[in-house]
């Protein structure tokens, strides 16, 4: 399906707006670049509801798992420069990171598994309740107020044991962490310095790190409730999922110099620094990375198996991959890369159609896993019936 780009602007503009008047976002940043070109860019609504702070094209989000591409990428680059090899087991720069499996063996982890979580290892939230071993372990999800490093997070991941095989199976989970470890350990360096190097300086990603510098910038974070969303509260625990525990939050934790740097979930930035970097891998990877290095990450790694609730989904190195658009439901053309980020966002990019979109909002969940998401893909893609 071809995009009309003529009505694309009251489209999208119609779906946000909706969200927006049925009070399921408090407010939303939007960008759609078509064949390297910005043809739709909106700040709707409110970047803090109570002092009514609007939403800006420069306001700055806690991104999230939105941080998981940017972090994926620097990986990409140690690849392309032959300083990381994506089937090497990580045990050579992170000896001390040796979780086993439940019979106590001894397993093997490669990037390659990192990258595309299926290394065996979970997260905190998915757990059914508050004692589960990664509760019990203490480990950070990356979004609390922890009070631990990052060597101290691993550690404590490390003596849990691993959920499978790696390699044997698909789990979203804080791999992309121990990725991050992993590019500190070869940078030599922080894991903020080492993306300023590689990814976010040589791309001009200005605003986007692992400590926000100017609250005022800063969208304040809600909740879906009634009759309207609610400020997310400093440690308040929010399930995204049913039968999972939830997510502890610390919306302060991006202004905290010392919260460890989760690769996962640890960055802010604007939807303009995030929209440079999904676009440049859409062309290819321009400067920052070889074609086939991005061929790579766009090839679904998961054998052929699906991602839980999403048929028609594998993995590729850093974000899902459409296989299946018939199984999906979707509009969206086979390949097209997609994920989102709790705090209240989703992106894709379909290279068929030269299509990057990114809705970064300030309303979880809504924003990453509710009705918005489609109804913003259907006014992209122009799906008879929506917004008439």
């Amino acid at each position: 399906m071809g995009v009309p780009p003529a009505h694309l602007p009251a489209r999208v503009q119609a779906a946000v707006q909706r969200a927006l008047d049925t009070r399921r976002l408090v407010g939303a940043v939007v960008l759609v670049a078509r064949d390297g070109d910005l043809i739709h860019a909106q700040a709707s609504g409110w970047a803090d509801r109570e002092s009514a702070r609007p939403m800006t094209v420069d306001t700055i989000f806690r991104l999230a798992s939105v941080s998981k591409p940017i972090v994926s990428a620097a990986a990409m680059v140690l690849v392309s420069q032959g300083r990381l090899d994506l089937d090497d087991g990580i045990e050579r720069w992170l000896p001390e990171f040796r979780p086993r499996l439940p019979d106590g063996r001894a397993a093997r982890i490669t990037a390659r598994q990192l990258l595309s979580h299926t290394a065996g290892l979970g997260y905190r939230f998915f757990e059914a309740d508050a004692d589960g071993p990664y509760a019990r372990a203490g480990v950070s999800d990356g979004m609390d107020a922890s009070g631990i490093g990052l060597s101290e997070n691993l550690r404590r991941l490390a003596g849990v044991p691993l959920l499978y095989e790696p390699g044997t199976a698909w789990g979203y989970s804080l791999a992309t962490d121990v990725l991050g470890a992993l590019i500190e350990r070869i940078q030599g360096t922080s894991l903020d310095a080492a993306l300023r190097r590689s990814v976010t300086g040589p791309l001009g990603m200005g605003d986007t790190g692992f400590v926000a510098h100017d609250a005022q910038r800063v969208a304040t974070a809600y909740v879906n409730d009634h009759p309207q969303p609610h400020r997310l509260q400093e440690g308040e625990r929010v399930s995204a999922f049913d039968g999972a525990v939830g997510i502890d939050y610390s919306p302060a934790r991006i202004f905290d110099r010392h919260a460890f740097p989760s690769a996962g979930a640890g960055m802010a930035g604007t939807a303009g620094d995030v929209l440079r970097l999904l676009d440049t891998l859409r062309q290819g990877g321009g400067d920052l990375l070889p074609s086939e290095i991005v061929a790579d990450m766009g090839r679904d790694q998961t054998a052929g198996r699906d991602l839980p609730d999403a048929p028609g989904l594998g993995f590729g190195l850093g974000f899902s991959v459409l296989r299946d658009r018939g199984l999906a439901a979707s509009p969206e053309s086979d390949g097209t890369w997609r994920w989102g980020g709790a705090y209240g966002h989703s992106w894709f990019v379909d290279r068929t159609q030269g299509l990057s979109v990114v809705a970064l909002t300030n309303t979880l969940y809504e924003g990453m896993s509710g009705p918005f998401v489609n109804e913003l893909r259907d006014a992209v893609y122009g799906v008879p019936g929506v917004n008439e």
